[in-house]
Formats: structure tokens, C-alpha cells, sequence
């Protein structure tokens, strides 16, 4: 190890020794939603105000079932990486930590809840 440099040391290496590849999961997520909400509105817009029956019929669809679950996945692992920089920037200590724990805890749940309720209108 004595022989490496200071900047060989440092070299991927930032203050949370993961900051690189946040920023582009961050960058991914949200060019993906750029994508994703405009088409989960045009195709969720066709259901509003319909009936239960017309609903599980349109999610019976492979398309709108899957925009509607990538969606929702996409959509809450930004939001996960969104409150985890902004916990990061001002939070200390335990509760820093508590903090992200649910934050993260939060985004499955809701992923999971999700995914259910669509699983369950699509089959």
C-alpha cells in the first residue's frame, strides 16, 4: 500500500465512496420517468371514472399493466435516491441513519403494495 499514490488511494473514492454511481442511477431513473409518466397518464387517463369491471379489463392488457408497473418500480426507487441525498445533506448521526432506513423501508412497501394491487387487477 505504501507504494500506491495520494491519488491512486483516492481514485473512486468520494465522500460517500459511491457518489458517481447515485448521480447516474439518479440521471437513468429520471430520463426514464421523462418517458414512463407521460405514457402511464395517456394510458391511465383512459380508465378514469370508468367502472371496476372496465378497469380490470384494460389492466387485463399487457400494456398498460406493464407502464403502469414500471412506473410505479422507476418512480419509487428516484424517490428512495431523492430522500437518501436530501437525508445525507441535512440529517447527523442515528437519526441520519433511522432516517434512511425508512425512507427506504417506505419505497419497497410501496413497491410491493403496488405491484400487488396491479397484479390483482391484471390476473
Amino acid at each position: 500500500m505504501r507504494y500506491l499514490t495520494d491519488r491512486k488511494r483516492a481514485v473512486g473514492l468520494g465522500s460517500a465512496k459511491s457518489g458517481t454511481e447515485h448521480f447516474w442511477n439518479m440521471q437513468v431513473s429520471s430520463a426514464a420517468l421523462a418517458v414512463l409518466v407521460p405514457l402511464f397518464i395517456f394510458t391511465f387517463g383512459r380508465v378514469v371514472g370508468a367502472d371496476y369491471a372496465t378497469v380490470v379489463d384494460y389492466y387485463s392488457r399487457p400494456f398498460p399493466a406493464i407502464v403502469a408497473g414500471l412506473t410505479l418500480v422507476v418512480g419509487m426507487t428516484h424517490f428512495k435516491n431523492g430522500a437518501q441525498v436530501m437525508i445525507e445533506d441535512y440529517a447527523h448521526g442515528a437519526m441520519r441513519k433511522v432516517l434512511i432506513v425508512g425512507a427506504v423501508a417506505l419505497s419497497y412497501a410501496l413497491i410491493a403494495t403496488g405491484l400487488y394491487a396491479l397484479i390483482r387487477l391484471a390476473l
